[in-house]
């Protein structure tokens, strides 16, 4: 499998600075982000399953826009796989005919542009040989983390999350794990916002990075505008035992 950065950045500001979404293989997003929004038209139509951690705005921004976009261009609608919660914000609050219509009415309830599929922690999608699984994430909303198998190895994604022993113990279960892509949204200066928002900051993260057993290669994501340069020295004075990478828009990543 290989998994293309379309956007990684905790906020906007710039042309590097597009929000979470990653592209796997062709026809799967993981979160979506404004960075899906550079994608062409004919790539935005190849997209068959959408993934979502959960529902904050910085990770589904170009979500309605999307399926306005290929909608009825299309054989067979768009699956979101989402925990029931973020389903059910999606439909209150985006998806409600006041902020947008309701595309998994549209055109009618048989042969809507989008479908959502509920999907509970532990649960697994398989699709063809590859699979994603729902992992633990601890954020301020319902929220979850990404683990995707190609069957020869792994990816796991952190989604947005606060100190969380369930995740650190979900990816300590994979053995084949070749990359975690883990945010580290605030500075140690900040360490009070990143518990009140329940991000992680450097401190944080080196912590949870000295608790696995598997040895990934680790890239850090979620970086605040401004901020990436400070938050990434912080990390490296921390020492950790696996030294990470700043993960990049435009990066592909394969296992």
């Amino acid at each position: 499998m290989k998994l293309k950065v379309l956007g990684c950045s905790g906020g906007i500001g710039g042309a590097q600075a597009r929000t979470t979404s990653f592209l796997v293989d062709e026809d799967i997003l993981v979160d979506c982000g404004t960075g899906v929004g550079d994608l062409e038209l004919d790539a935005l139509a190849r997209i068959d399953h959408i993934f979502i951690s959960h529902a904050h705005l910085d990770h589904i921004a170009a979500l309605p826009l999307l399926i306005d976009s290929v909608g009825d261009s299309r054989g067979a609608p768009i699956i979101i796989h989402a925990t029931a919660e973020t389903i059910r914000i999606l439909h209150s609050h985006v998806f409600n005919w006041l902020i947008w219509p309701d595309f998994s009415t549209i055109p009618d309830r048989h042969r809507p542009f989008i479908r959502f599929q509920p999907i509970r922690v532990n649960e697994t999608v398989r699709l063809g040989r590859r699979s994603i699984t729902a992992q633990p994430a601890h954020h301020t909303v319902p929220a979850v983390s990404f683990c995707l198998d190609s069957g020869a190895g792994q990816l796991i994604y952190s989604g947005d999350t606060a100190y969380c022993p369930e995740l650190i113990a979900a990816i300590n279960a994979q053995p084949a794990l070749r990359h975690l892509i883990i945010e580290t949204a605030f500075s140690d200066d900040q360490r009070g916002l990143a518990l009140a928002s329940r991000h992680l900051c450097p401190g944080m993260v080196v912590e949870m990075l000295a608790e696995l057993v598997v040895s990934p290669e680790v890239h850090i994501s979620h970086l605040k505008p401004g901020q990436g340069d400070r938050i990434m020295q912080q990390i490296v004075a921390h020492e950790p035992r696996l030294p990470p990478q700043r993960l990049v828009q435009g990066q592909v990543l394969e296992f």
